[in-house]
């Protein structure tokens, strides 16, 4: 079947460009953005009951905006103030640079890797003396930990955050050729929705191995990955699906 109406479960990208947007110019499509899952802070009395000590921490290891958002958020909470020889590790540049809303951008005492904690790990380690804190999601991938615990680290995890459902009812009549997931999370709220949900020819399309997973999980056909080797990006896999649907007209 030809593709012409995609809902993709994450929030519409800011700004003008987007390979999105250039997608639905380019096939004249109807691409429409919805978040499946939202996040909502822990409060400080449940913080507590993981006795997390926030003084005991000499450095912080930021995964994300969300990461950042709830340290500080907590902190307030907590009465702590973060004093100016912290030092924060940022799994990405742009995670560093987001951290200027909240403290003066001293190079020093701020440090980022390219975008995975691997990439950050050479410069955990040249600070290994350091205490650190993770502050992170109900979901945090295991791979995080346990590559800090793999290098010999010193670090305590602190939820601060979790992912939650969020209400889709105003979709329950509404369809779309194709849905696209980035996260099991999106998956699951779906399902929490329209328990009921029957996929029939809905083209169903999930960026990386643990969404897909999720997918099969749910009993639901997975019709489009990625990445995959002729298309890196969501985007890209897309393009190549339309594009045969198009010729199987």
């Amino acid at each position: 079947m030809a593709i012409k109406t995609i809902l993709v479960s994450q929030p519409k990208p800011e700004g003008k460009k987007s390979p999105y947007f250039d997608l639905a110019e380019k096939y004249k499509l109807k691409i429409d953005f919805r978040s499946f899952i939202h996040v909502e802070g822990i409060g400080a009395q449940e913080f507590r009951t993981q006795k997390v000590d926030l003084n005991d921490h000499t450095g912080v290891i930021l995964t994300s905006k969300n990461a950042v958002d709830h340290y500080f958020r907590i902190a307030e909470e907590m009465r702590f103030e973060v004093p100016d020889s912290m030092k924060y590790f940022c799994i990405s540049e742009a995670v560093a640079y987001y951290l200027q809303k909240y403290v003066a951008y001293r190079k020093r005492k701020i440090f980022f890797g390219k975008q995975t904690i691997v990439d950050l790990i050479d410069v955990l380690k040249k600070h290994k003396k350091e205490t650190f804190l993770l502050p992170c999601t109900d979901r945090l991938r295991d791979k995080i930990p346990t590559t800090l615990k793999d290098n010999k680290l010193s670090f305590r995890k602190a939820v601060l955050y979790r992912t939650v459902a969020s209400d889709l009812s105003d979709l329950e009549n509404v369809y779309y050729d194709m849905l696209v997931f980035y996260s099991p999370g999106g998956v699951e709220s779906l399902m929490k929705n329209f328990p009921e949900f029957k996929q029939n020819d809905t083209v169903i399309a999930a960026f990386g191995p643990t969404t897909s997973k999720a997918i099969v999980d749910n009993k639901l056909r997975l019709d489009l990955h990625a990445p995959q080797p002729n298309a890196p990006s969501m985007t890209g896999a897309i393009e190549n699906f339309v594009k045969s649907s198009k010729k199987g007209k």
